[in-house]
């Protein structure tokens, strides 16, 4: 029987500093119900000047590993999905693999804007399937706050900082592994979500509306059908948490109820890389995740990047133990 790789642990670590739409609006000149009709959020985890997204990213790292039962010594491989590390170099995995004590594995980071931790839960899965590797790390990190333009309203209400983290395992059950991964560009909406150096985030905010709405849409059933499965054999659906008004419009066009669809940006607002991570923490936490359930996993970013798998999940519930999930506040 073929290896396959399995999300053995999830986790996620946040900022204790949460910024609401009441403190954002006055600035913007809008009402604070303004920003939440437009964006589904009412507040956003940012991060102080002196926090680290590397440290961020290995408390997320750590909590997975201790889900997961996997000793730091035991992973083959760390990749950090991020666009926005604390320096151009060093990256940011190799100092997520120190700070864990990960003194074995390989180390890089993973660019690919908001798909970034769906791509690298791709490579990740690639190392484990061709036997490459048996434990691989894969954490998306953002602090998105640093790189706003605090007077621009199509932008400043939306990001947010915060780091999530899932363990990836070898398996041979066939039933509880990560599906074919199926991943997506198109260079031509490149000029719609832009962070140049030196630079803010500027964003055509109804132009990329529409584009992550089609593509996430598209990219579904593609997941779907490379998994051999239909959206009722789905448990639940969990995309980028970039907006509530997109996650609800993918939500109608596929006709899905919306208990079965994952909406956190209230809470979170969009960490970017971060946000598939820690919506599936938050998820598992709430007792929506059990093991054998199936769970369509989709982002949409800049570049154009998108991309989606079918996951059969197999980590336990936390709904049973505390009632939280594994989450590192720091600050």
């Amino acid at each position: 029987m073929s290896v396959g790789a399995a999300i053995a642990g999830v986790a996620m670590a946040l900022p204790e500093r949460m910024v609401s739409n009441d403190q954002l609006a006055a600035r913007l000149g809008v009402d604070p119900a303004w920003i939440a009709k437009r964006t589904g959020t009412h507040e956003r985890p940012w991060a102080s000047g002196e926090e680290s997204l590397s440290e961020f990213a290995a408390q997320a790292g750590r909590a997975a590993l201790e889900q997961a039962g996997v000793e730091p010594g035991e992973v083959d491989l760390v990749l950090v999905a991020t666009s926005t590390a604390d320096d151009i170099t060093p990256n940011a995995a190799p100092l997520v693999a120190g700070l864990i004590g990960a003194t074995r594995a390989g180390a890089l980071d993973v660019g690919a804007a908001c798909t970034g931790w769906v791509s690298a839960l791709a490579m990740a899965c690639g190392q484990i399937e061709s036997g490459r590797a048996v434990h691989a790390l894969v954490v998306g990190a953002d602090f998105l706050s640093r790189f706003l333009d605090f007077d621009d309203r199509d932008t400043a209400p939306l990001f947010a900082d915060g780091a999530g983290a899932a363990v990836l395992s070898a398996t041979d059950s066939p039933s509880a592994r990560v599906g074919p991964i199926v991943l997506r560009a198109d260079h031509s909406g490149s000029h719609l979500i832009r962070l140049s150096r030196g630079d803010r985030i500027r964003m055509e905010g109804q132009e990329s509306f529409r584009a992550a709405v089609a593509a996430m849409t598209r990219v579904t059933a593609e997941a779907l059908e490379a998994a051999g499965c239909g959206v009722e054999d789905i448990d639940l659906f969990v995309y980028h948490q970039a907006n509530s008004r997109i996650i609800r419009a993918v939500g109608e066009r596929l006709g899905l109820e919306p208990d079965r669809v994952v909406d956190y940006v209230g809470r979170f607002a969009n960490a970017s890389t971060a946000t598939l991570p820690i919506a599936l923490s938050v998820a598992q936490s709430e007792g929506r995740l059990e093991p054998g359930h199936r769970v369509l996993l989709a982002a949409f970013g800049g570049g154009l990047t998108w991309g989606g798998t079918v996951v059969g999940w197999s980590t336990p519930g936390l709904a049973g133990g505390n009632g939280h999930p594994s989450v590192m506040p720091i600050g």
